[in-house]
This record gives C-alpha cells, structure tokens and sequence, in this order.
C-alpha cells in the first residue's frame, strides 16, 4: 500500500467513526444478536427431556382414568339394582268403625201406683213434657173410701191419746195404760199418712222432662197399682237430648279407647253428613264370650234429627301407643322357611331375614317380629337376590308436586 492509499484509508476510517458517533444507536440496533453455542447446547436437550416426560405422565394418568371408569363401568353393569324402603312405625292414626245402637238418654215406662179408672189424660204421643208435669188423672174410689175410713181412726186415736195424757198427769191411770194408747194413736197417724200420699198417686206425673213415646190408656180405663205383665202401663218417655250410642270395640282396639276420646257418627240416612260425639264411659273389661268391651258415645241432639233406637256406625280415629312396624306387601315372600324379606346389610350386601306378620292393612303388612325399625328393605325382590350379593341401591324417587311459585287449587 502507498503512502496515497494510506491516507484515504485513514481518511475512510475517521469518516466512519464520525458516523458511528453521530448514530451510536442505531448502530448497536443493526447490530445482530446470536445466542451463545453453549447455552443451546445444554438447555436444548433438557427441555425436550421435560417435554417427553410431561406427556408421558399425561397419557399413563389418562391409561389409568380410563381404566377406572371401565372398572366402574363393570362393576355398576354386573350389580344388580334394587329399591328399597325403610321399615317404620305406623304413627298415623287408625280409622275403627263399628257398628252402634242410638239409646235415650232417659227412657221410662210410667206405672199406675193406685187402683182406680182413667178420668183424663193431658199428654200424647210426641208431646214434650217437664219434669213434674201431670200427665193423667185417675178416679180411686176404694182408696178415698179407706182414706176417710182412715181419718176417722185417727181422729179417735188421737183425741183418746191425748185424754190419757191428761189423767197420767194426775195419776189416774197407770203410765203402761198410757203407753199402749201413745202407740195406737202413732199407728193411726202412720196409717192416715200413707193413704194420704196413696191417694196422691191418682195424678200420673212426668219424672222428667222429655217426650212421650208411648200412650197406653184412655179415658175409663181400668188400671191397677203395679208392674208386670199383667199390669197395663201408663205412658213411655224418652229424653233423647243428649243421645247414647253403644258399641263393642274388639281386644285389640279396646286399651286406645278412653273417656274424652272423640268420635263421628255416621248414619245411612244421612249421607255426607257426621254427628260429632265424644267417649263418656267404658266398662273397663271384656266380655269373656266376645272378647269386646262396651263403650258409651254421647252424641248431641239439640236438632232432634236422631232417634233412639236408631242403628249407624261409630268412627274412631285411634293413636296406638305402641305403633308397629309396618312394611309395604310387595316386599315379602313367602318362603319354604316362612316369610321372609330382603334386607340391605354392611357394604350393600343382601341379608334375608325371616319375620313374623299381624294384621293385614292392606297395602302395608304389620311386622310383629323378625324387623328393626328404619331397616332397609328391597321392594319387589326376584330370584337373583341370593344371600350375601352386592347390589347397587337407587336413590329414592323425590316425589312429585307442584312447583314453588305455583299455587295449590283451593
């Protein structure tokens, strides 16, 4: 190189350092940027290393996922499903309705207690009457005639017993003589009196209030003191306000029923319609031939729509205090062994268990023995539910029914 290049060289060279202190940084900026080798070299391979192993673990947890639901899936294929309902006492009150006899309150069959004729009557048949009204009014000759008879006696009796008082006084006569006397004239007194209240009999009088029923006399007839079949009876009253309904509840019925207890009566000739009643008195004991006890039912009769002798049922609504158990029927079978019912034990596993059955309500069964209540039991069980498989119990079906906002009918 001459001397001539040389300072075009250098001329060259200052040139560019002047630019490149005018413009430092976009001369940085164009410069290009290379990662180091080395860097490349050992991250590289790590990374790939980590990329492999992630999706490795991916796909054996997705292996493994995949194989537990197919295990799931299996196993809720081979078990068999069954619904179950819990065994429980029947709380509920009972309906027992048993057939009644309508009864007075008060009923009577009014005698003569004089013999005499009928001079009048003032009551009849359906007729209310008071206590102590006179109903009827009878002639007794024979007894007005012993009365006056009577009354003469008296009369002597007294008048002599009270001269003997006087001559005792003075010591006339001795006081034994006095004495017998004193005692014939009480004698006296004891026998006007009760032919007194004898002839009081000839008005027949209401011993209560109530209505007449029966009239069995008229005017003249001839009537004797007494009861009995040869007697003829005067009249027949009722008080049927309130009313007495009897029933005969059975063994099993009779330890709910107790005094206070409400009842309803029912009566075919009043359909629709229920009296209102309630239990007065029980006897407390069973009658040995029918294995039942009386019961007495008022009933208020204010209207005067029921009668006695009337015929109807008698509801109850009774509240066991010892409920039973009680199961649906279709879940027993009936067994070589005896009934029996398949039962949910530990881990779902069947348990059949034998039981002893009472009453029969129907769709439900009483369970005496043999059942724990809120045990678990299969409803409708087939022949595969052998002792000891697993099954897979549904969930109980929620019942259906109106939604929140919806509104009842009225």
């Amino acid at each position: 190189m001459n001397l001539t290049e040389k300072r075009e060289h250098r001329h060259d060279g200052a040139e560019n350092r002047q630019v490149e202190d005018r413009h430092p940084r976009a001369a940085r900026r164009a410069a290009p940027t290379h990662p180091p080798v080395r860097s490349v070299a050992v991250w590289g391979p790590i990374v790939a290393v980590s990329l492999l192993t992630l999706f490795v673990i991916i796909g054996v947890w997705r292996r493994v996922a995949e194989r537990r639901e197919e295990i799931a899936f299996t196993k809720q294929a081979t078990q068999l499903e069954v619904n179950v309902v819990n065994a429980k006492r029947d709380r509920k009150p009972r309906e027992l309705i048993l057939p009644g006899t309508f009864q007075a309150f008060l009923e009577t069959t009014i005698y003569p207690r004089s013999n005499g004729y009928v001079k009048i009557w003032y009551a009849d048949i359906g007729d209310n009457v008071k206590g102590g009204q006179v109903l009827a009014e009878i002639e007794t000759p024979e007894v007005d005639q012993q009365l006056a008879q009577t009354k003469a006696s008296y009369d002597i009796a007294k008048l002599t017993a009270e001269r003997w008082r006087d001559l005792v006084d003075k010591k006339v006569v001795s006081k034994q003589e006095y004495d017998q006397n004193e005692k014939a004239y009480e004698g006296a007194l004891a026998n006007y009196e009760q032919l007194q209240k004898l002839q009081g009999f000839n008005q027949i009088v209401a011993p209560f209030g109530g209505k007449i029923s029966a009239r069995n006399i008229d005017v003249g007839t001839l009537v004797t003191a007494g009861t009995g079949a040869s007697n003829t009876p005067l009249f027949s009253i009722v008080q049927s306000d309130p009313l007495r309904v009897y029933v005969y509840a059975p063994q099993e019925n009779a330890a709910s029923i107790h005094q206070g207890l409400s009842a309803k009566i029912i009566l075919q000739e009043f359909p629709g319609q229920e009296f209102e009643g309630w239990v007065t008195r029980t006897a407390g004991a069973l009658d040995p031939n029918s294995r039942t006890m009386q019961v007495e039912v008022q009933v208020p009769n204010h209207e005067n729509k029921l009668y006695a002798g009337m015929f109807g049922q008698v509801k109850f609504l009774l509240t066991d205090p010892n409920p039973p158990i009680v199961i649906p029927s279709n879940v027993l079978l009936f067994l070589t062994e005896g009934p029996q019912v398949a039962t949910i034990a530990k881990d779902n596993h069947i348990h059949w268990q034998k039981v002893k059955i009472g009453r029969d309500f129907g769709t439900t069964l009483e369970v005496l023995d043999g059942l724990a209540e809120n045990t678990k039991v299969v409803m409708n069980p087939t022949d595969d539910l052998q002792e000891g498989v697993q099954v897979q119990v549904k969930p109980a079906e929620k019942p259906k029914g109106n939604p929140p906002s919806a509104k009842a009918p009225g």
